[in-house]
């Protein structure tokens, strides 16, 4: 199999780091980015040739098509766009201010879609390509106290399933990664907290309580999965990482469907004909 050239967005630690170095040790070309390339350092040591570290914040629009274009400029393709740099926002509803959940959605999901914007015209001119756009159970599934997060991962799924339909035709797939909980810094210091209402706080220390008792996954078994996925013939739209997810989501849609079906003759009613 020819090795790969990867665009990776968000390297410096959690997910983005553990498939950067997967790609690499297997001979594969990464192109990555990070706020502070200092966080970088080792990979550059240790892969001098075939790592190409970036700095990048993916709500910079213009440094978003730079970014890309650099990289594909370095190695001459591009592969695997992998739209991966986020963080959580935590807080209720009502405690969160209007610059806390745009900046969630700036982060999110206007830099997941400068970087695809950026990368389709090389993509589309190759006649390849897969984009892995990172979303979470927490992109078809919802919880309390992270209202600004489930918006930002379900305009994700939403965009990218569009997409997938719109690239095909140019033989490139799309494919949104699904996590469960892992045992990343996504809850610690990558994450953003809401000043706090009191109000919620009995809500708030039960949800804590029922996360807190979910084991949680190792992150760097995760590089195996993400190779089988860009190697595949026919990847999937989604898949789940952990075993978790698939539970959650099928108790979710399980519970819509006999919501539906319960009003399907209200619905039909107001069709009016």
């Amino acid at each position: 199999m020819m090795s790969k050239v990867w665009f990776i967005t968000g390297v410096s630690r959690g997910f983005g780091r553990e498939w950067t170095l997967a790609a690499l040790e297997r001979g594969d070309r990464v192109a990555g980015t990070a706020r502070e390339l200092s966080t970088l350092d080792d990979i550059v040591a240790k892969y001098p040739e075939t790592f190409l570290p970036l700095r990048l914040d993916v709500t910079d629009r213009d440094a978003d098509f730079a970014a890309v274009q650099q990289a594909a400029d370095h190695f001459g393709r591009l592969d695997v766009v992998v739209n991966n740099a986020g963080y959580g926002q935590f807080g209720m509803i009502e405690e969160l201010t209007e610059q806390e959940f745009r900046d969630q959605l700036e982060t999110n999901v206007f830099g997941a879609l400068w970087v695809t914007q950026a990368a389709l015209p090389i993509l589309r001119a190759q006649g390849s390509g897969h984009f892995l756009q990172v979303s979470s159970i927490g992109g078809i599934s919802a919880f309390l106290n992270l209202g600004a997060y489930h918006a930002s991962k379900w305009a994700l799924e939403g965009f990218s399933q569009s997409l997938a339909q719109e690239v095909a035709p140019f033989g490139i797939h799309v494919t949104l990664i699904e996590p469960g909980g892992f045992d990343t810094d996504w809850a610690g210091p990558s994450s953003r907290h809401a000043t706090p209402n009191p109000a919620y706080d009995p809500a708030r220390e039960a949800r804590n309580a029922q996360r807190g008792s979910v084991k949680r996954g190792d992150p760097t078994a995760t590089g195996t999965a993400i190779l089988k996925v860009v190697d595949a013939e026919n990847p999937p739209l989604r898949i789940f990482l952990g075993e978790l997810p698939l539970a959650i989501a099928t108790a979710d849609y399980e519970s819509r469907l006999a919501t539906w079906r319960e009003w399907q003759p209200i619905s039909i009613a107001a069709q009016g004909n």
